[in-house]
């Protein structure tokens, strides 16, 4: 069997259960693959110098949350737990549980053919059987004469059972729910599929049913967003499949099995809508907002990866992260009209905003200007309209806040831009850092003297090494002369730190 480099078989690969019973081939629950693969992960990144802290981090590289958060969700995860990620809208509860899923182990051993992907081993092996019960019509393809109730693996034919390594995928291992008040419990369970009626007959066979979530789920993972909108009914039926790693369809006379690996996630104000046995099987862990402001800059520097033609200068997208956070801390969350004003979705949306009006104003970079249109946009955009009247008052608040914060959070920004400058390559030097701001004021306004700046490698030698950090500090996209950036964050620079340091400077709090 081809191995790829974990030493799993490739995808594909073909075998029966006697063979896979000779290579000594494990059965393992969902719960116990991933712990494994965790565990696994960790050690690698170890070895590769990370402590415990950065490895833990590297396992989820597209969520930013305190390093707190990470150690209890993967304690939760190495124990076997199924977990609740709870907490405000916009915390990053789904992409969390999205990267959960892209660490979660995918290679399979399956019974081919096998809608519910039964392991071949289930089918001949009885402790594995006693442990992991095949399928109704995996036992019924496999009994004497098609007979259910003689179904018995320790006398099945292991030679007989073919098996394939798969990769498991939506609807085949994975399966997600959006939780609302119309998702009944036979979207879990399934429906009986009316072409496989005609050639059965017996609508109560296990053999005319369509999986449902919990059964394209089984051997995997399962999200479930927002589990507190599901009804109880359907409630109750997650909760059979936690308890037993069973599902048993309403029309059938025979129970599938389901087990995964399960994460819900709920918004604050859903939680009392989880009834208390569905909770009692969830580790809850709460997913709140990042206080640390250098986190929270994380975020929009992830969101912002994929935006490699588009910049916005460092010290605008620092002031709008800062006026973001402000709102966290002054604003209540329980608020429903405006508790997504402060979310992670709004951190990102702001720069995209900002970006966006630049462009449409025809403003090569985007401006302070533009960055209190991106941020009142963004803003604006998170408030629930539930009436006309309630809307524009919420409106009016934003605006208000906006105004109240953003000149500070841009002196702030400023600030501490020129201070990490000054401190960290000009070492403190007050004559040096005169001499640049005299270089960059006579070239903030004199396109010549930009485009000499450009072209002749002696004039202006500390711009020139101004530019440079700027350029190793923002990448601006190739569109945009190197210098052309400097001036601009000169410009942010000048209006808005005066080219001062001050103590608070250094701090990365929020306002």
């Amino acid at each position: 069997m081809a191995a790829n480099p974990k030493g799993d078989p490739s995808v594909g690969t073909r075998a029966t259960a006697q063979e896979l019973r000779a290579a000594k081939v494990g059965v393992e629950s969902p719960a116990e693959r991933f712990r494994h693969e965790i565990l696994r992960t960790l050690d690698g990144l170890r070895k590769r110098g990370l402590d415990r802290a950065e490895s833990l981090r590297a396992l989820f590289p597209r969520t930013v949350l305190p390093d707190a958060t990470y150690d209890d969700l993967v304690a939760a995860l190495v124990a076997g737990a199924h977990v609740l990620l709870f907490g405000p809208s916009g915390a990053g509860k789904t992409s969390l549980a999205k990267d959960l899923w892209t660490l979660f182990p995918k290679g399979v051993w399956v019974v081919d053919g096998c809608p519910v992907l039964d392991h071949p081993l289930s089918l001949v092996d009885p402790e594995v059987a006693r442990r992991y019960p095949p399928c109704p019509i995996c036992r019924r393809r496999f009994a004497p004469s098609g007979d259910l109730g003689r179904f018995d693996p320790s006398s099945v034919d292991a030679a007989r059972v073919p098996a394939e390594f798969v990769r498991l995928r939506e609807g085949y291992g994975f399966a997600r729910i959006q939780g609302s008040s119309e998702v009944f419990p036979d979207h879990l369970t399934g429906n009986i599929n009316l072409r496989k009626l005609e050639e059965v007959g017996d609508p109560m066979s296990p053999l005319v049913l369509e999986p449902g979530k919990l059964l394209q789920a089984n051997r995997g993972f399962l999200l479930v967003d927002e589990i507190g909108k599901l009804p109880l009914g359907t409630q109750n039926v997650l909760l059979q499949a936690l308890q037993e790693g069973t599902v048993t369809p309403s029309k059938s006379r025979e129970s599938f099995p389901g087990s995964f690996v399960a994460i819900g996630t709920s918004n604050l104000s859903d939680l009392d809508n989880i009834n208390d046995p569905l909770s009692d099987r969830l580790t809850s862990l709460h997913i709140g907002y990042n206080e640390r402001h250098a986190d929270n800059r994380r975020i929009v520097n992830l969101a912002r990866a994929e935006l490699a033609e588009d910049w916005v200068p460092e010290i605008l997208l620092d002031a709008g992260v800062r006026v973001v956070e402000a709102w966290r801390l002054r604003m209540s969350e329980d608020n429903p009209d405006v508790g997504e004003v402060g979310s992670n979705r709004t951190l990102i949306d702001v720069s995209e905003r900002a970006d966006a009006i630049a462009l449409l104003a025809a403003h090569p970079v985007p401006t302070s200007a533009d960055l209190k249109s991106g941020l009142l946009h963004a803003m604006r955009g998170r408030i629930r309209a539930r009436s006309g009247d309630s809307f524009r008052q919420n409106e009016r608040r934003v605006a208000e806040f906006v105004d109240q914060y953003l000149p500070s959070a841009l002196k702030r920004s400023a600030g501490v831009y020129w201070c990490r400058y000054y401190k960290g390559q000009l070492k403190e030097n007050a004559a040096d850092a005169e001499a640049l701001v005299g270089e960059g004021r006579r070239l903030k306004d004199d396109a010549t003297l930009t485009a000499q700046l450009a072209a002749d490698g002696t004039t202006f030698p500390r711009f020139r090494a101004f530019s440079r950090y700027v350029a190793d500090r923002e990448h601006p996209p190739g569109a945009i002369v190197p210098t052309d950036a400097a001036v601009n964050v000169f410009r942010l620079l000048e209006e808005f730190s005066l080219f001062t340091c001050k103590a608070e400077d250094d701090d990365d709090a929020p306002l």
